[in-house]
């Protein structure tokens, strides 16, 4: 049985089949747009899903729509034709002007005339998207749980991971397995463009510091989520172990007050010199310094997944995140967790939700320094 074209608030819904019988024919779709509303790390994870699309339909039209904070992260990409944004300050502002911003996005996205949709989370948006816009085909998560609201507003859900052993990366790519398209291990990597504007900064920013690009280590310890950081003052013994044998080092981290302060803390426990570009540098120059380094120490954050998507070798620290699922992904690297700790990975925001991860409070230094100087030697 063949899909027809929805009504404005309806959608024709087929009957779920495993097989083949209902895959896609994109060679019959000219646009599709590609929803991923969470956080910046997630939406780099997803990158590979526009090139899959690009690789095995190069005819195709591709948008994204994500939340604003996060365009960055696939502005620029070769396989995307416009990148559409969310705000999350409209939710702040007054009825008619947040009234106002949705129905400016809506039209757009109406006007896009897209065939295909494929959601990636869990986010009712995309339901609603997929009624509104009329979409030929609609792709989304299978949660069991979600109302018959959402499961009848999506042609094709896609099974979602039974355990946690499987990659984000894969998990966004079976939403294309899902409609027929198998893509291929080359396909597969995290892109992200700097661009020139980005790349110029950071050229300009190495050379007033006497740094030759890959002559530097990266390194960036903060993350949102301070249930995720190595404490200050090992991040600082390391800096000194690094330092005394002659690495210069390039510390990073947002501009939040948090961050700033446990930079600050870092350096107080350190007794070396840094270049410290705390709150200084875009998404995109972050990602032109971490493709000049020639190594990335960081915790699970959005940063560590910037230097793996710029191929720049990765030292990952990961505590209560599970790293099968967000390891560095395609890249040279080291995982340093605990294994004293059988509860990890638990997912929590520290133990007991104290903001406090005793895996990562009890990270030995000497392991983190095992991981640096077996990818150094694998560098020279």
């Amino acid at each position: 049985m063949q899909p027809v074209r929805a009504s404005r608030f309806s959608v024709k819904v087929r009957a779920m089949f495993t097989g083949p019988v209902d895959r896609i024919d994109l060679s019959s779709v000219r646009r599709i747009l590609v929803v991923k509303l969470r956080h910046h790390g997630d939406v780099l994870l997803a990158s590979p899903v526009f090139s899959v699309l690009k690789a095995h339909a190069p005819h195709v039209e591709i948008d994204a729509l994500v939340y604003a904070d996060t365009r960055d992260m696939l502005t620029l990409h070769p396989a995307i034709t416009e990148v559409l944004c969310i705000d999350r300050q409209w939710k702040t502002q007054g009825t008619s002007q947040r009234l106002s911003a949705e129905w400016s996005l809506f039209s757009r996205l109406k006007s896009g005339r897209y065939d295909l949709l494929i959601h990636l989370t869990e986010h009712p948006r995309g339901a609603w998207l997929a009624r509104a816009l009329g979409c030929r085909y609609a792709v989304a998560p299978d949660y069991r749980d979600k109302p018959t609201f959402w499961r009848k507003s999506f042609t094709h859900r896609y099974s979602l991971p039974l355990n946690p052993r499987r990659h984000t990366v894969e998990s966004n790519l079976d939403a294309l397995r899902r409609i027929g398209v198998q893509p291929a291990i080359e396909e597969r990597r995290v892109q992200l463009v700097s661009g020139g504007s980005a790349d110029s900064e950071i050229r300009e920013i190495l050379a007033t510091n006497g740094l030759a690009e890959k002559s530097f280590i990266h390194i960036h310890p903060t993350s949102r989520w301070q249930f995720k950081c190595w404490p200050a003052e090992l991040t600082g013994q390391l800096i000194d172990i690094l330092a005394g044998r002659g690495e210069r080092i390039v510390l990073t981290a947002a501009p939040s007050e948090a961050e700033r302060d446990m930079v600050q803390s870092i350096l107080r426990h350190s007794r070396h010199a840094v270049i410290d570009l705390t709150g200084k540098l875009s998404l995109k120059s972050l990602a032109a310094l971490s493709a000049r380094a020639k190594l990335f120490i960081g915790v699970d954050s959005a940063p560590m997944h910037i230097a793996a998507a710029m191929d720049t070798p990765v030292v990952a620290l990961f505590g209560p995140s599970g790293e099968t699922q967000w390891g560095p992904w395609q890249v040279m690297h080291r995982i340093v967790s605990s294994d004293q700790h059988p509860c990890r990975p638990c997912g929590n925001d520290g133990c007991g939700g104290g903001k406090i991860s005793d895996c990562l409070v009890q990270l030995p230094l000497a392991r983190v320094m095992q991981a640096v100087d077996e990818l150094l030697a694998l560098r020279s």
